[in-house]
Order: C-alpha cells, then sequence, then structure tokens
C-alpha cells in the first residue's frame, strides 16, 4: 500500500491521525479551518495555527472507480472505490479516502452497488493510523 507523503504542515494530521483522532488545521486568529494544511490562513493571512478534533462524520460528496491500469498494489482489489467526504461539523472539508466495511479492510470490501452520493459514513482509522470511511449505521 501507498503511504502519505508527510510535509511540515501536514505532519499534526498524520500524528493524530495515528492516535485515531481525526483533527483539521484551523487559524488560531480568525479560527477558519482549513484542508490540505498550510502555512498561511487563505483568509486573514495569519501564520498562527491550532488543530481541532471534528467528529468524523460525513456524507459522500462524489466517488469515482479506478480503471485500469492501476498501480500493481492496488490491481489486485480492482474493482474499488474512492470516496470525496464532506465533514458533517465543517462542510467546506473534503477528504479522500476510501469506503470499507471495517478499520482495515480490503478496498474492495463495499460492493460498488452500495456506494451513493448522500450516503452518512463515519471516519475509522486502520493499524497505521490511515483514515477510511464506513457507512454510518441506522
Amino acid at each position: 500500500m501507498l503511504t502519505p507523503v508527510v510535509d511540515d504542515d501536514g505532519a499534526p494530521f498524520w500524528e493524530y491521525a495515528a492516535k485515531g483522532e481525526l483533527r483539521i488545521q484551523a487559524c488560531a486568529d480568525c479560527g477558519e479551518l482549513r484542508f490540505p494544511p498550510r502555512p498561511c490562513c487563505p483568509h486573514c493571512r495569519s501564520f498562527a495555527t491550532e488543530w481541532r478534533q471534528v467528529a468524523g462524520r460525513g456524507r459522500i460528496w462524489s466517488y469515482v472507480l479506478p480503471h485500469p491500469p492501476l498501480l500493481p498494489d492496488y490491481a489486485e482489489q480492482a474493482p474499488y472505490n474512492v470516496v470525496l467526504v464532506e465533514l458533517t461539523d465543517a462542510p467546506c472539508i473534503r477528504l479522500v479516502g476510501n469506503l470499507v466495511t471495517e478499520p482495515g479492510a480490503r478496498l474492495d470490501s463495499v460492493p460498488v452497488g452500495r456506494l451513493r452520493i448522500g450516503a452518512r459514513v463515519q471516519v475509522v482509522f486502520t493499524a497505521a493510523g490511515l483514515p477510511q470511511w464506513v457507512l454510518e449505521r441506522p
């Protein structure tokens, strides 16, 4: 599996994820959330930052099913999904991930027919700290 390339601005995101926490960078001056992480607030130009924990709930805003050619590590799991999730408590923030049946499950663990725009999801984390998404239970 691919692992994220961690830079200075995004390192706290991955450190919190490794602890099972979904946190989003916020401006410590104006309070606006921003993702992806970056050094300067696009709203007020401040360099002051903090990391706010969010509930980790959202809805599938969009999704794709990658087609070949695929990287060898992923080809055996095709067809699989890549979802774009809009966070419930931060609607301007959308995170990319995979919809799976449980943390660490194969990327093809959810049948393609179960994917729906607007489906409610909850973040889960793999043992390595990668965020994934599962369908919320009614």
